[in-house]
């Protein structure tokens, strides 16, 4: 019988689950014992939203029951499945995890629908801050910090690094640790959330230390589903405040806060991303990482152009090989204006915006070279 997905929503993008569980799923290969069902249970109450889908997986067999068992279920109920054991139940969720429905945000409430209840203060960006503040709070809880703070454990006495030490390092700042996010001005704000991207790492393995009350204790840390996990709520957060930044998921300047593009240029930049060649990657890593930067400058616009059109000059040829002559009209703007040698009979008296235009023109070139060179040796 096919699992029935109805009940359950997801939190987590189908995909991370999707290879999470994967690899829940060959280490339960390689081993006859039951570890992997703990790994499978923290899994499940992570990835999914409420406690239904762990209360389904621990009410089966540890093995899978042939329907024609005596003791095999035969009148099958909205919260069982017959014959199916816990390895046959989380194989399927796993592998049907693009079928499962996103866990989606309460319709608004009354005071929310009258235009109250989202601000005590009328401070947006201090709400904000405090939404940011919990959802770190959150990641703390389910130990995605553990690997960076440690944890307190009874039967332990050695002394845990101090959190604010750690961030203080890297950001520069003492005494953030506890989170006080009514102290923060927009730069301290905004460092803590690229500081918090690279400290989060997921515990694959959690384990209820009972004794005196300890609690659970975390291990096998893995930063990359962290930092999936992390960027989707945190850019969800920023989307939802109207703030125009993301923290970058690719690139240069991965974990960092750049500039929100439209889908068309945020594909754009993936491809080219992805998809050029290893003697220009960098380089074209380097242009975007220049050009999207939070604290991106006029002169860094500049520098980004100057980089991406020296791959196209390097290119020249293969575009007048496609374009003719008129592939002389890419260099012109660089040439004639105050972008790449800068000469004192340069145009610089233009607005800003041109420099966006000339950026992704020429990054749009580069991705349309890509492809010319992708074809012809598919050719």
């Amino acid at each position: 019988m096919s699992l029935d997905l109805s009940n359950y929503e997801l939190l987590w993008p189908a995909e991370l689950l999707a290879s999470e569980g994967e690899r829940i799923l060959c280490a339960s290969d390689r081993t006859s014992d039951s570890s992997w069902v703990d790994r499978a249970t923290w899994i499940i109450t992570e990835a999914l939203a409420g406690t239904t889908a762990v209360a389904d997986f621990e009410e089966l067999p540890d093995r899978d029951v042939p329907t024609d068992a005596p003791w095999s279920s035969t009148t099958p109920g909205w919260d069982s499945q017959p014959g199916m054991g816990k390895r046959e139940w989380f194989t399927e969720l796993v592998h049907r995890a693009g079928e499962l429905r996103q866990a989606a945000a309460p319709r608004p409430y009354w005071p929310q629908r009258r235009g109250r209840g989202l601000s005590h203060d009328g401070s947006t960006p201090r709400d904000t801050r405090r939404d940011f503040a919990r959802l770190v709070g959150e990641f703390e809880n389910k130990g995605y910090l553990v690997e960076v703070f440690g944890e307190e454990c009874v039967d332990d006495n050695s002394e845990l690094p101090d959190a604010s030490e750690v961030i203080d390092r890297r950001l520069g700042i003492p005494d953030l640790w506890p989170l006080t996010p009514e102290t923060w001005d927009e730069d301290t704000f905004y460092g803590l959330i690229e500081v918090f991207h690279d400290l989060v790492s997921r515990p694959r393995i959690r384990r209820y230390h009972s004794y005196s009350g300890c609690g659970w204790h975390h291990s096998e840390f893995h930063n990359g589903p962290a930092r999936v996990l992390y960027r989707g709520r945190v850019n969800e957060l920023l989307r939802e405040a109207s703030i125009e930044y993301e923290l970058a998921a690719e690139g240069e300047d991965l974990g960092r806060l750049v500039a929100v593009t439209d889908d068309a240029r945020s594909s754009l930049v993936h491809r080219a991303f992805n998809e050029s060649a290893p003697d220009i990657t960098a380089r074209v890593r380097h242009a975007i990482a220049l050009f999207r930067g939070r604290d991106t400058t006029v002169e860094s616009k500049r520098s980004a152009i100057v980089t991406l059109a020296g791959i196209l000059e390097e290119r020249r040829a293969l575009l007048k090989d496609k374009l003719g002559k008129d592939e002389g009209a890419l260099f012109e703007i660089a040439n004639r204006y105050d972008l790449r040698h800068r000469k004192a009979d340069q145009r610089g008296d233009y607005d800003e915006a041109f420099l966006d235009w000339i950026f992704w023109w020429y990054l749009g070139t580069v991705e349309l070279t890509n492809r010319l060179i992708a074809s012809r040796t598919a050719g």
